[in-house]
């Protein structure tokens, strides 16, 4: 319980927009989607109670266990009756992912779903937010897929480069930018001719380690962003980083949430 509680206390959403989702505090039941196997130094496994366990080699997670508060704090709506946390874990704890990357591995069936569902992992929403209070205090950026947990490596690199194309994309005032790539996934429709993405904060956030993000794919069944941690100066701090994977109800739908976590001790 108390790594939930340090994940969820002193929580400052970004402002969303008018349409934007949340949830709030709930029991859980020990129901999950599958197992992930998360390989990278340092990383972590943590049932909802609290207990974790650290491993410096390959860890096999596996959602179990019950929890209260979401780690994943940046919701902004009320909540509704029903909306709980169905299990969260962490699968990677605080290490800097430079030399190697913080890789998790989900097994899903393809498709997910008969037509017309989607027949890969689809990003519903972003969620941006600040935990000033928490050791360390840490800004965070979410990704709520629908469907299931897609596979991601999570590391930092010189230049956000689009996939594809390979074209540089710029991320200016930024003092490092870290990557995620998501596997098995998409952010639009089968048909491509929309979004699947209903809300987002402002690509521009300007919090003290989360300054910006910006969409660097969606092809071939890979969805990819660019994370600017920090701002440029001579003797920029590495920066630690945590994911938490929450399955929640939240507002009546059944999400997977990626929460990318920056250590924001160092920036000031």
């Amino acid at each position: 319980m108390a790594v939930l509680l340090l994940a969820t206390a002193g929580c400052t959403p970004s402002p969303p927009p008018p349409s934007a989702t949340a949830t709030g505090s709930a029991t859980t039941a020990p129901t999950g989607s599958g197992s992930a196997t998360a390989t990278a130094t340092g990383s972590a496994t943590e049932s909802a109670t609290g207990s974790a366990s650290a491993s410096p080699g390959t860890t096999t997670a596996s959602p179990t266990g019950t929890g209260t508060l979401p780690p994943d704090s940046d919701e902004t709506a009320a909540p509704q009756n029903g909306d709980r946390v169905i299990s969260s874990k962490i699968t990677h704890d605080w290490a800097v992912p430079s030399t190697t990357p913080f890789t998790t591995k989900h097994q899903n069936p393809v498709p997910l779903a008969p037509p017309p569902a989607e027949p890969l992992p689809t990003l519903y929403s972003i969620g941006a937010g600040q935990h000033p209070t928490d050791t360390p205090p840490y800004d965070q950026l979410s990704f709520r897929f629908n469907g299931a947990f897609p596979s991601y490596d999570i590391s930092f690199v010189p230049e956000l480069l689009a996939d594809g194309s390979g074209l540089p994309i710029p991320m200016p005032g930024t003092g490092a930018i870290l990557k995620v790539a998501f596997h098995g996934a998409q952010a639009h429709t089968s048909d491509g001719k929309a979004s699947t993405i209903k809300t987002s904060p402002p690509q521009a956030i300007g919090y003290r380690a989360l300054t910006s993000y910006a969409p660097a794919g969606d092809f071939e069944g890979v969805v990819s962003y660019g994370l600017g941690v920090g701002r440029p100066g001579t003797a920029a701090p590495q920066t630690k980083v945590r994911v938490y994977e929450v399955e929640k109800i939240e507002q009546g739908r059944h999400l997977y949430v990626v929460a990318i976590q920056l250590d924001a001790s160092s920036w000031k």
